[in-house]
């Protein structure tokens, strides 16, 4: 069942339309996010990886610049359990190292923290494009290092 999308209904030929969407790309950083929902779905598995189920993740990612929502997927499969970890710990539902029950009727409405980069992918025009992806989902608290270079010196400070 689709919990996220509160607009998946369907339309009759003759209704009225009128809410535009725009595309945000947001840059490379760290956004605070909540979850707005998510379905059950299937991996059918790939040359890397066995099918197993997935939790296709909609998530609202917020900055000053604006807001932007993007889909995430959490494969159920052993071989990518530290990411759920990462997932569950980040949304206040596990504590770091300790063993958890999934319990995926809580996740909607859950915030935190996550490091998005930028992709580029080819869509089935042949056209060049890019999009959003979730790189890391930060535990609460977690301050990530923004430049990890050394500060300058300067002369009389210490």
């Amino acid at each position: 069942m689709a919990e996220y999308n509160n607009n998946d209904v369907a339309m009759g030929w003759d209704d009225t339309i009128e809410n535009d969407s725009e595309f945000v790309l947001l840059p490379e950083g760290t956004y605070d996010f909540e979850i707005l929902g998510f379905e059950r779905k299937r991996f059918e598995g790939s040359t890397k990886m066995s099918a197993c189920p997935k939790a296709e993740l909609s998530i609202k990612l917020t900055s000053e610049a604006g807001s932007a929502t993007v889909r995430e997927n959490l494969l159920l499969n052993k071989k990518v359990e530290w990411k759920l970890c990462q997932f569950f710990t980040s949304i206040g539902l596990r504590k770091h190292g300790e063993p958890l029950r999934m319990n995926w009727s809580e996740v909607t409405g859950r915030k935190g923290k996550c490091k998005v980069s930028v992709d580029k992918y080819t869509n089935d025009k042949g056209e060049e494009r890019e999009i959003n992806r979730i790189k890391e989902f930060l535990e609460p608290n977690e301050t990530p290092q923004q430049n990890s270079q050394p500060k300058a010196f300067v002369p009389g400070q210490f």
